[in-house]
């Protein structure tokens, strides 16, 4: 999953709250590549990707997101 990210700070905000979510495993934000990784329960990756969709961009309104 790619995306745009605006600042260092964020990302590491971004990870730290998809790593909140129930039913992931491992969040990890990559600024310089602008990259997300999720590990995650495979039977409903799909919700959780949405979550995590949203919940970047409570933390970054601005940012896109590409899965």
């Amino acid at each position: 999953m790619k995306k745009k990210l605006i600042a260092q700070n964020c990302a590491a905000k971004m990870e730290a709250e998809i790593q909140k979510i129930p039913g992931v495993l491992n969040a990890s934000v990559n600024f310089l590549l602008q990259k997300i990784t999720i590990e995650a329960d495979e039977k409903c990756f799909d919700e959780i990707l949405q979550k995590a969709i949203a919940t970047c961009k409570k933390v970054e309104p601005d940012c896109q997101i590409f899965a």
